[in-house]
């Protein structure tokens, strides 16, 4: 049976994603699917009862009162991953050899630089005695989520280092962010995902992820000097130099060096010229106020002026440093607000707490969290809860989530299932579904990689999208019954599965697929479904084998699509 027979089966409904949202009150196995599917990754086989008889309230309850996002039940399995373990000047350490390396071999002539990247690394790492490079590490961050978002209880707050990993995007290929990136999702991330969204925001802000990623760090005052920028630099570059003559010694001044100018001039060429506004842009447009927030092009200047000077220390621990010699000290005024004359880094800070704590933010922010829990067109109710938990609480994320999980809209019935999975929540939900675990291999990534969302690879600033519109199409729908039908028949790369936990062996085709409906979608399927897997499998006489399909067609479905 080839796939094509399966995507021709569902063709049609997965034209149609799936019918409209019932509009009948939900029952508590709906309702716990629902916050299932909403505040974590699906269900694994039976949690969707066992929810249902804690009392679906008591279980979000219990999701708000997470304060640390690891689950201690995954300690022992992520104590396996050495990317956790790995300092990220180790890592920097890592890049900065690789580069000198490039450069190496690029001056070394062509033959070299011929050869596949690929092959040279293999290479490298058999003569390193299999020491882990840089992108094994940055492989097994990625690995290390999926394995998270699969198997953590912890499940809102995953869901919630997602969002902000994609509301804060950082490009992980972008240079030395190859470097910094494990850094920022462990420890600017994760640890803020249900705190202060102020907190959240400054730790963005001094992160060497974000400030390499939006070129703060090449944002300096004008006229800024070279030694204020790196003195070391030019200690490098006149300890390179030739010493001075006898007489300077002979007049008792010592043996020193002279600057090598050929040195002092490449220094100088790759130093910073003036003010970049691309993090003031972005911080503005994106990350609070929103593109309708009501600042203008001469509030951007002065952002990106108050914020210069926000670098890092490139020479010992490559974190966050404020080079008080590059910050322009002139006053601005942002939004109507006056900055005087004379302030360093503390009016960096007065500025991210005043757009933390402005409106237009409030309103922002809360509308992308809407979108992701409620709808992809948040509902004005859901907003205006929002917004009212964010003044009343000071901006705390989890009373923010908390209003919005318990807003009439979050429970509407035209809400539930109305919302298309993107690849990450499709992967993952259906190998929670079929109680699933990714080995330790990055094949797993691979496969949300070809279903169009590499992990933390999205180039641009403003992250992947959330709408329906961006994740349905006919080769995308294709893909991902051709992954589920893998999946269920025990052939997929790096996933291991246990249809045993989930719909018992039958040679009765009926019951099968109501077990099937009953463990999978919840007592979802819709008739057509039904009868369409009916009929696929009708011809299938070995158990393993029909369960095994009927299994894959229904995660490939249109019900399984929607969350």
């Amino acid at each position: 049976m080839t796939r094509y027979r399966h995507f021709a089966a569902f063709g049609l409904l997965l034209a149609a994603v799936l019918p409209a949202a019932s509009q009948a009150p939900l029952t508590p196995r709906d309702s716990a699917r629902h916050v299932l599917n909403r505040l974590g990754y699906g269900a694994t086989p039976g949690e969707v009862d066992a929810i249902a008889t804690e009392g679906v309230k008591r279980w979000i309850d219990r999701q708000l009162a997470v304060r640390d996002p690891r689950d201690p039940a995954l300690a022992a399995r992520e104590d396996g991953y050495d990317v956790l373990h790995t300092a990220a000047r180790d890592m920097v350490a890592m890049h900065t050899d690789q580069l000198a390396k490039a450069l190496k071999a690029q001056a070394g002539g062509a033959d070299s630089m011929r050869r596949p990247a690929a092959d040279a690394e293999r290479r490298e790492q058999r003569a390193t005695g299999g020491k882990k490079e840089l992108r094994d590490l940055n492989a097994e961050l990625m690995s290390v989520t999926l394995l998270r978002a699969t198997s953590s209880d912890h499940q809102l707050a995953e869901v919630l280092a997602d969002f902000w990993t994609n509301h804060f995007n950082v490009f992980i290929g972008k240079g030395f962010d190859r470097a910094y990136f494990a850094d920022y999702l462990e420890h600017t991330i994760r640890p803020n995902v249900l705190g202060r969204f102020e907190t959240l925001l400054t730790a963005t802000a001094k992160s060497p992820a974000m400030l390499f990623y939006l070129d703060n760090v090449e944002s300096v005052a004008d006229g800024t000097s070279m030694q204020a920028l790196a003195p070391g630099r030019m200690q490098a570059a006149a300890g390179r130099g030739r010493f001075a003559g006898r007489a300077g010694a002979a007049r008792g001044l010592g043996r020193t060096r002279q600057p090598d100018p050929a040195m002092v001039e490449r220094v100088k060429a790759r130093m910073p010229k003036g003010i970049n506004e691309n993090y003031a842009r972005e911080l503005m447009e994106l990350h609070t106020l929103g593109v309708d927030g009501g600042y203008s092009q001469q509030d951007v200047g002065n952002v990106a002026r108050i914020l210069t000077g926000w670098g890092m220390d490139r020479r010992s621990n490559f974190e966050y440093r404020f080079l008080d010699g590059a910050h322009d000290r002139n006053a601005k005024s942002v939004l109507g607000v006056a900055f005087p004359a004379g302030h360093g880094e503390d009016e960096g800070m007065r500025l991210l707490k005043l757009l933390a704590e402005q409106p237009a933010t409030m309103h922002h922010v809360s509308a992308k969290l809407c979108a992701r829990f409620v709808a992809d067109v948040p509902p004005d109710g859901c907003i205006d809860d929002a917004v009212r938990a964010w003044k009343q609480s000071g901006g705390e994320i989890r009373e923010v989530v908390r209003a919005i999980l318990y807003s009439p809209d979050f429970w509407a019935a035209a809400n539930v299932q109305s919302k298309v999975k993107t690849p990450l929540e499709f992967v993952v939900s259906a190998l929670r579904a079929v109680g699933g675990e990714p080995d330790a291999t990055p094949r797993l990534v691979q496969q949300v990689a070809k279903l169009g969302q590499p992990l933390f690879q999205m180039t641009t600033p403003n992250g992947y999208p959330e709408s329906q519109s961006e994740w349905v199409n006919s080769g995308a729908l294709l893909a991902r019954m051709n992954f589920a039908v893998a999946l269920a028949g025990g052939r997929l790369p790096g996933a291991m599965v246990d249809l045993d936990r989930v719909v018992p062996l039958t040679t009765d085709h009926v019951v099968l697929v109501d077990g099937v409906n009953r463990a999978i979608l919840a007592g979802g399927m819709t008739a057509q479904t039904r009868t369409t897997i009916l009929r696929e499998i009708a011809d299938i006489n070995n158990a393993r084998d029909a369960r095994a399909l009927a299994v894959g067609l229904a995660l490939g479905g249109p019900e399984f699509q929607r969350q």
